[in-house]
């Protein structure tokens, strides 16, 4: 299978760095995961994390609704893994999952170690709810609905305590390797003042992938501004593996701001639901009974195609969740963040219904990597959303995110303790310099929603590819940080309507209204995309379970 994409340079970058520096091992990303494996890597060598804002302002903050561990009394990583593969559809590696549920617990035992402090029931055991897809409650939170927040702060605590070198405000280009492959460092654009301002380069014996998603490609998302798939493109340019990047979660419930919004929208969490608010229609129906057994807490791809299926019935620009039952003291205390953002936008949960709508939120897909976060380039580790280990499938199951992020990277630290190479030069870059023009950000993002969002068909992802194309004409002539995202996401956009066209099946949270079913015999596998020359490249590969470590 081969996708009809442009052509792309095989590097951003063409002349030497301006500047380099060195560490052991480079950390790419500064949310659960990339902190993480810092601070677990510290045992190794030298670390260096470098971050494309600032230290706390990746996605993991944005997180409301916590992290799933089987920590309860009567719950068991064997609940908690079956919970996992029924949400997956069919493509989980249980291999990977059974690593997740099995060691979870024990991390985020040490997450609290770190710093981390969750919400506590009166008698000072760890406070647990439920998600959709959980037939337990097992969700941590802290601060009520500010989980990512508290997380990210006691981690960012954490690596500013160990004194580990961080490079704030930096993209990074592409990855480095010697001559005989391996990653040995990447190249970077330090954005603002400074002796590092500008093309610059950090070597290093081992490079940690822990870059985030790549929500910005569609035109509504709840990921920041900064997610815009770098990592993926890193790693598409660097030769590795790329899979399963047509399983983009749309969360269902997302705040609905007025027709037309663009960019990063306010989440409403799926523990809203969790505590018993119900999904109605603007005549208050409810309208998810019957639709599953578990109504409004069924997988999120089931309750954001039951959103979109009644927005298509009635004509209707969203939907709304009903939590008034919750009254204002319950508001204030378990749902702060959300009761905040609703009254910026006019809404007052306590008293109204919430206009909620999907946007896209998490990517499943992403660098694929073995049990132990290796890619398939030599000394290239990935983690967190960036990743494919497998653990997620045809659609992640609610809360797992943070908890992958901490096991993997836990992994990858220990895999470096072992097998750390000795220190080599990078080979000298190759190829032109080739970026595309900044102002195809936008109309690339309204193409991927309108033809590869949540509803797709063989109709509009060719309209979406055929946009793709033409935007992939346009060059861009000023080597700033706008033209470079733009280029990312073009590459990550294009590989990814490339495979939404070539799965002719619905499963998990890739839905083709042209083919409605999931189809075990055919499609039951995983499209692994891979770019050589330039040129992105399709395989199938059926669905084989990993080797347990």
């Amino acid at each position: 299978m081969s996708a009809a994409a442009p052509a792309y340079p095989a590097r951003l970058t063409a002349a030497e760095p301006g500047w380099a520096t060195y560490a052991d091992v480079i950390v790419i990303g500064s949310g659960v995961a990339g902190l993480t494996a810092a601070l677990r890597a510290r045992a190794v060598g030298s670390v260096l994390v470098v971050t494309k804002a600032v230290l706390d302002e990746g996605s993991t903050r944005w997180a409301q609704g916590g992290i799933a561990a089987a920590l309860g009394e009567g719950d068991t990583p064997e609940q908690h893994m079956q919970d996992t593969l029924v949400a997956g559809a069919g493509l989980c590696d249980e291999e990977a999952v059974r690593v997740l549920v099995t060691e979870g617990p024990g991390a985020v035992r040490r997450l609290m170690a770190v710093g981390a402090e969750f919400d506590r029931d009166a008698d000072g055991s760890i406070m647990l709810t439920r998600e959709g897809g959980h037939l337990r409650n097992r969700i941590a939170h802290a601060g009520g609905d500010a989980t990512g927040a508290e997380i990210s702060r006691a981690l960012v605590q954490a690596v500013h305590e160990a004194g580990i070198e961080v490079i704030e405000h930096a993209l990074v280009l592409d990855l480095l390797r010697d001559d005989e492959g391996r990653a040995c460092g990447v190249t970077l654009h330090v954005m603002g003042e400074g002796a590092r301002d500008g093309v610059g380069a950090v070597h290093g014996r081992a490079v940690v992938l822990a870059a985030g998603g790549m929500g910005q490609v569609f035109s509504s998302t709840t990921n920041p501004h900064v997610s815009t798939g770098d990592g993926v493109a890193l790693a598409l340019r660097a030769g590795a593996e790329v899979a399963d990047l047509e399983f983009v979660q749309f969360h269902p419930t997302v705040l609905w701001v007025g027709p037309g919004a663009e960019g990063q929208q306010p989440l409403v969490s799926e523990a809203v639901r969790g505590e018993g608010a119900h999904l109605v229609d603007a005549d208050g129906v409810r309208f998810m009974t019957g639709r599953h057994p578990l109504g409004e807490l069924a997988p999120r791809d089931i309750v954001a195609k039951g959103i979109m299926s009644r927005i298509a019935e009635t004509g209707a620009e969203h939907m709304y969740l009903d939590a008034r039952h919750f009254g204002a003291e319950m508001w204030a205390e378990r749902f702060p963040t959300i009761l905040a953002s609703c009254r910026a936008h006019g809404i007052d949960p306590v008293h109204d219904l919430i206009p909620v709508a999907p946007a896209a939120h998490y990517a499943s897909g992403g660098v694929r990597t073995d049990l132990h976060g290796r890619t398939s380039v030599p000394g290239l580790y990935a983690c967190g959303e960036v990743a494919c280990t497998g653990v997620q499938g045809a659609n992640r199951l609610a809360s797992n995110s943070l908890l992958e992020g901490l096991v993997f990277a836990e992994r990858i630290a220990e895999d470096l303790a072992r097998d750390l190479p000795p220190r080599r030069e990078p080979a000298r870059p190759a190829g032109p310099s080739g970026l595309l023009d900044a102002g195809i950000r936008l109309p690339l993002q309204r193409a991927m929603t309108a033809g590869a969002g949540v509803l797709r068909s063989r109709d509009s992802l060719a309209e979406t590819t055929r946009v793709l194309a033409e935007l992939g004409t346009r060059a861009g002539t000023d080597p700033c940080t706008e033209t470079w995202e733009a280029t990312n996401l073009h590459t990550v956009a294009s590989a990814l309507a490339a495979a939404a066209y070539d799965r002719e099946e619905t499963r998990g949270c890739h839905w083709r209204e042209d083919f409605p079913d999931a189809d075990d015999k055919d499609w039951r596998g995983h499209l692994v995309t891979t770019m050589a020359a330039g040129r992105l490249d399709l395989a199938y590969q059926p669905y084989e379970p990993k080797e347990t470590p």
